[in-house]
């Protein structure tokens, strides 16, 4: 992790970055059963979900969002923080065994209704080990804007 100052100006619509992969253990699914409580079959029990469309467990949407987007967190940007995330969508269910990576583009620039900062989004895609889109949202920032531009 390193530090990286990156103004609003300094944005490029349609720059792009991705991540390495990370392949979901079964492990992931218990840990994150126990932190959020969420402990539904789909998730936990493997002979129910053999009775199931998907035949397996699935992975908690919010799992793998937490997981792809901590896979993003890899430089410190201390003129612009997270507003938020937007238009969030599970697009295919992650099973345990798929590697996951993450592609995040700048997608809008726009001037922010708070002076002195510029609104930017990234739309982030997670994507699986056979190239399927299994999830997608828009990361909100503020970045603070170069002084005197």
């Amino acid at each position: 992790m390193f530090v990286r100052s990156q103004f609003y100006e300094d944005y490029v619509l349609g720059h792009y970055r991705e991540t390495l992969g990370r392949t979901i253990t079964e492990t992931d699914f218990v840990i994150h059963a126990g932190q959020t409580g969420d402990f539904f079959p789909h998730h936990m029990d493997a002979e129910w979900c053999k009775t199931q469309p998907f035949k397996q467990r699935i992975a908690h949407g919010t799992l793998t969002f937490s997981v792809a987007i901590g896979m993003t967190a890899t430089e410190i940007n201390p003129e612009a923080f997270s507003k938020g995330y937007d238009k969030l969508r599970f697009v295919k269910p992650v099973y345990i065994g798929d590697t996951i990576h993450v592609k995040v583009t700048i997608s809008e620039k726009s001037a922010s209704n708070k002076p002195g900062l510029g609104t930017v989004v990234e739309h982030v895609e997670v994507i699986n080990q056979r190239d399927e889109l299994v999830l997608v949202c828009d990361h909100i920032l503020l970045a603070k804007m170069k002084a005197g531009v």
